[in-house]
């Protein structure tokens, strides 16, 4: 009986606890069947294993036991580094590229389901198409061409993602590493390259300046020869001018005198002034040489006009 007794406490305590941990269980899926999704976000949910619906944002509610979320996707747009890698370009020169890709989740079923990891497939294709595009390329050319490399990576992510149920939306380079030999040429070449523009920009500033100081010169001559020419193109003028006026003066003196030995003292007016003319040469004459032959009779300067045909007229 005790046995009994003991073998029926034992089954109503496991018979307690299997209610108990089922009471447990049901709770737990009752609240795992209340679900939020948040803002920028998506839920699978599946049904009896298999795909049933997305769940966006707001509050939903699940079958128990018969509808489970499997995976939770974000639709934000993600940024990837994509790790650094060992490429050859063209000219077999080893170098190591890395870069950064954003990327985000449009469909969130391909996404889950079209592939295992879409972030691993995204940058195992990139590194692949990175090192398909740098091997057509030469060294120089890798550090021009960083958009070409950007173009085609984003062009066969897209093509690869429609099935993945993602958009990549750029693709960027960080860094392209050559080795240290190379770089130390590189380095080199641009120093040389360097040198060579500072002779090329010294010499032609050497060039210019010369090409300067004779232009000014040269001009400098044609402003002075300008106004020599004009210095004496005014003074010929001034001449001109002042011939001119002599002219004009001589003329209307002439003119004068003309009317005035027409007149009643005329005649002499004119002795007058050849008197004194003859006197004032004497005087020249006089400070020149100290030998000067004068006229018998200089007192009478009448005579010496008579007989140089400027006698008194009225009396002849």
């Amino acid at each position: 009986m005790n046995i009994i007794q003991e073998l029926g406490g034992l089954s109503s305590i496991f018979t307690f606890l299997v209610w108990g941990i089922s009471f447990i269980i049901l709770i737990i899926q009752f609240f795992r069947s209340i679900r939020l999704v948040p803002t920028k976000s998506a839920f699978v949910v599946e049904r009896l294993g298999k795909y049933h619906r997305t769940l966006g944002p707001g509050f939903h509610a699940l079958i128990p036991f018969v509808e489970l979320v499997t995976h939770i996707q974000s639709l934000k747009e993600e940024t990837i580094d994509v790790p650094p890698q060992e490429c050859f370009t063209k000219d077999n020169v080893q170098v190591e590229v890395d870069g950064v890709m954003y990327i985000k989740v449009d469909n969130p079923e391909r996404a889950s389901y079209g592939v295992t990891d879409y972030r691993n497939a995204a940058i195992q294709l990139a590194q692949t198409t990175i090192r398909s595009v740098i091997g057509t390329l030469e060294l120089d050319r890798t550090f021009e061409e960083r958009d070409v490399l950007s173009s085609r990576v984003v062009e066969t992510l897209t093509d690869a993602g429609q099935a993945w149920g993602i958009t990549v939306h750029r693709y960027e380079i960080k860094n392209i590493l050559p080795p240290s030999s190379v770089t130390e040429a590189m380095e080199k070449q641009v120093s040389a390259e360097r040198e060579r523009r500072a002779i090329i920009a010294e010499s032609e500033g050497l060039m210019q300046s010369r090409i300067n100081r004779s232009e000014g010169m040269k001009m400098q001559l044609i402003n002075q020869s300008e106004g020599e020419m004009q210095r004496q193109i005014n003074e010929a003028e001034g001449k001109a001018k002042e011939i001119h006026t002599i002219a004009l003066a001589t003329a209307l003196s002439i003119e004068k005198v003309g009317k005035a030995i027409q007149g009643d003292q005329g005649e002499d007016a004119i002795k007058l002034q050849l008197t004194q003319k003859y006197i004032s040469q004497y005087r020249e004459l006089a400070q020149e040489t100290t030998e000067i032959l004068l006229p018998a009779d200089i007192s009478n300067l009448g005579e010496l006009l008579a007989g140089m045909g400027l006698g008194d007229r009225k009396s002849g």
